[in-house]
């Protein structure tokens, strides 16, 4: 994706921004692109989503988030969300929150106490996560798991994904035992949590919030990254989180069975 550029910016957001300062361009991913945009009153984000699938995913996140802004997460807060439709591409206007990965923080600690600390820090915030009450407006009308089997096979019809039919039987034949549902991220990896000064310092990427599984927050957070998340940082993870809600079986229906199609 190109860079965004000033003058791309609907005028709903050029009249939030003000005065623009400066503007760059942080390491993104496939889904969006993103900018962080300095004026003369504070700093902000935009990310700019096109096509139907994307489009869709920046509109939930947006509604994500406005539905938990008066919640005690660390989470930006939207000012403003703008769809084109002829354009077919949509975008939103956030808070720019200080700090760097986890996956970043992970890879460039080299103190063992300290490393492990980010990893206990990174178990319990999720588990913060799965304590917030969920707002009402993300119940679904069947389980979150029956949404989610349904999404699977519209996305393996109408996109690129890296299951394929087998598995998606598979996962609708063998369901885990149901649990009892939290309010989820939806996408919980070492990508989308921000640390600063030692401390975490923000929870971005909301797309896949929701009333569901915890297990499927956990089984993306605990999946092994060579060099960032290994094995041995699974028990501390959930040290942090105070329980161990996920067992290897779960683990593999969640991480290597539906986050496929997703």
């Amino acid at each position: 994706m190109l860079p965004i550029q000033i003058n791309e910016l609907p005028i709903e957001i050029k009249e939030e921004l003000g005065v623009i300062k400066n503007i760059q361009y942080p390491k993104q991913g496939c889904t969006s692109d993103v900018a962080v945009i300095e004026t003369d009153a504070t700093t902000y984000v935009v990310k700019r989503a096109k096509g139907e699938q994307y489009c869709s995913w920046l509109s939930k996140e947006s509604s994500v988030l406005n539905a938990l802004k008066n919640c005690s997460l660390p989470i930006p807060n939207v000012f403003n969300f703008v769809e084109q439709k002829e354009e077919s591409q949509s975008w939103i206007l956030m808070d720019f929150l200080e700090g760097e990965t986890v996956r970043s923080a992970l890879l460039n600690e080299k103190n063992r106490e300290k490393r492990q600390d980010i990893v206990y820090q990174f178990g319990k915030v999720l588990s913060q996560i799965h304590s917030t009450p969920c707002p009402k407006e993300f119940y679904p009308s069947s389980t979150w798991l029956e949404e989610m089997l349904k999404t699977a096979e519209y996305n393996l019809k109408h996109y690129e994904v890296d299951g394929t039919r087998e598995l998606l039987d598979t996962i609708k034949t063998n369901k885990p035992r149901p649990v009892k549902q939290t309010l989820i991220h939806g996408d919980f990896t070492v990508d989308n949590v921000l640390m600063n000064n030692g401390k975490i310092s923000g929870i971005i990427d909301w797309s896949g919030g929701a009333f569901g599984d915890p297990r499927y927050d956990a089984s993306l957070a605990i999946r092994r990254k060579k060099d960032v998340f290994e094995e041995e940082d699974v028990a501390i993870f959930f040290e942090g989180y105070r329980s161990k809600i996920i067992n290897n079986e779960e683990r593999q229906y969640f991480d290597n069975g539906l986050y496929e199609f997703f």
